[in-house]
């Protein structure tokens, strides 16, 4: 009785939240097919004007296998082109730029500095892959879903920190190019308009001759 009556056609909190949610989740699966759209658009320009690719695999370091040591080696994962701090897959899959190496014989072992060691042992790992010698490899790249699920959320601690590394993220209503780790995406390019000019520039680099 003395209760204060609710008034008609005010629209309850918990709807209007729902209502801005899904409209939300709309933009970010709309956004998505975009960037798949523009990837695939990329790979058939790519393919058309015979730009050439290079190899993607995954490292497998060298393991004790009961009395012996089985060396390292690349497991093949596909073919990408380096489109600046991203690598395209042929199947249109997007990477966060990793390593990379190329194939060749490791040699004996000399007097060199562990760094260059390292790096003579993982063009051997290349080699023993399957891939020709002087073949160019990419390895410990990240694959970058192109999902807004979570995007747009608070992070905290590591998610946060790895969200911020990968180059390619959701906001503003599109997916965006970092120019640098760590960057902000307010004001980024989008990812559609980043492939069209770098693929642009494979196509036609400005300094080739004729």
């Amino acid at each position: 009785m003395g209760g204060a009556r609710p008034v008609r056609g005010a629209p309850a909190r918990g709807y209007t939240g729902r209502v801005a949610a899904e409209a939300e989740a709309e933009a970010g699966r709309a956004a998505a097919e975009r960037a798949t759209l523009a990837c695939a658009t990329a790979v058939a320009h790519l393919r058309a004007g015979g730009v050439p690719v290079e190899s993607l695999a995954e490292y497998v370091a060298s393991r004790r296998v009961l009395l012996w040591t089985r060396p390292a080696t690349m497991r093949p994962l596909g073919e990408v082109w380096r489109i600046g701090s991203l690598l395209l897959g042929t199947d249109g899959d997007l990477y966060a730029l990793g390593k990379a190496t190329r194939a060749a014989e490791r040699g004996r072992p000399g007097y060199q500095s562990a760094s260059r060691e390292e790096r003579r042992e993982i063009a051997a790992a290349a080699l023993r892959g399957g891939y020709p010698a002087g073949a160019p490899v990419n390895f410990d790249a990240q694959r970058i879903p192109l999902s807004s699920e979570g995007d747009g959320a608070p992070r905290t601690g590591s998610d946060a920190a790895a969200s911020r590394e990968l180059p390619v993220g959701y906001a503003d209503g599109e997916f965006r190019v970092r120019w640098r780790a760590g960057a902000p995406l307010a004001g980024a390019p989008t990812l559609a308009a980043f492939l069209r000019e770098r693929v642009d520039l494979l196509l036609h680099p400005p300094f080739r001759d004729g």
